[in-house]
């Protein structure tokens, strides 16, 4: 399963958890669909930046099975 370092894993309208900024240290994820990949680089380390539906910003740690847009 991919796991977000990957900007071409990643889909607008996808499904994917993410950390936000402050709650990296902690590790705690957020649910959400993808409305804006933020990242311009082809990889990132720490995850794909993206902007979600309801306004959050963060890395992309998993791409929910089924719904990240691929066939």
């Amino acid at each position: 399963m991919p796991d977000g370092r990957k900007r071409s894993d990643v889909k607008v309208g996808g499904k994917v958890r993410v950390v936000e900024k402050k709650n990296q240290p902690s590790g705690k994820l957020t649910d959400g669909v993808v409305r804006r990949i933020l990242t311009s680089s082809p990889n990132h380390p720490h995850g794909i930046k993206v902007a979600l539906d309801n306004g959050i910003v963060g890395r992309v740690k998993e791409i929910l099975a089924g719904e990240s847009g691929q066939p």
